[in-house]
Parts: C-alpha cells; sequence; structure tokens
C-alpha cells in the first residue's frame, strides 16, 4: 500500500475465511505472542490468497474499507506503547 502502513489480520478464531477490504497486508497468524512470521501477502488481480504459514483464506471484499475486515476482531492493531 504505497503511502500507507500496510494492515495486518490476524485469526486468533482459526476461521476458514477472513474477509478483507485490502489486496496487500500482512498476515501474523494467532495473536501475539502466539503468531507466525509476519508475512506479506499481495493478492495482486486475484480476490483471494491463502496465507503460506497458517492456511487462512484471505478474500478481497469490495464493500469492506481498508481498515475493515470480518470477523472485525481479525484487523490487528499494535498495541500503544506507553510513555513513563
Amino acid at each position: 500500500m504505497a503511502g500507507g502502513k500496510t494492515p495486518k489480520f490476524c485469526n486468533e478464531a482459526g476461521m476458514r475465511e477472513i474477509r478483507i477490504g485490502v489486496r496487500e497486508f500482512e498476515c501474523i497468524g494467532a495473536a501475539p505472542p502466539f503468531d507466525h512470521p509476519h508475512v506479506f501477502l499481495d493478492m495482486g488481480r486475484e480476490s483471494e490468497i491463502v496465507c503460506p504459514y497458517c492456511s487462512t483464506l484471505y478474500r478481497h471484499d469490495a464493500a469492506l474499507e481498508a481498515g475493515q475486515s470480518v470477523p472485525a476482531d481479525a484487523l490487528w492493531h499494535e498495541p500503544r506503547k506507553v510513555a513513563v
């Protein structure tokens, strides 16, 4: 995603398929600390891709925005660092 931060998705619930609003993203597997290596995936012109680590099927859904997924909790947000 040129000019923006690449979204990360996880499959904590073990879903067979996750619908997302982007074609370029990172799959992290489960939520940390049980994540797999964060792998960049690019669907190109295709509408779906399978993560080579966790076998999650990601399907592009044009009705979703870049920061959306179904299920909604599949979009991973890095924990905010708190200044001490």
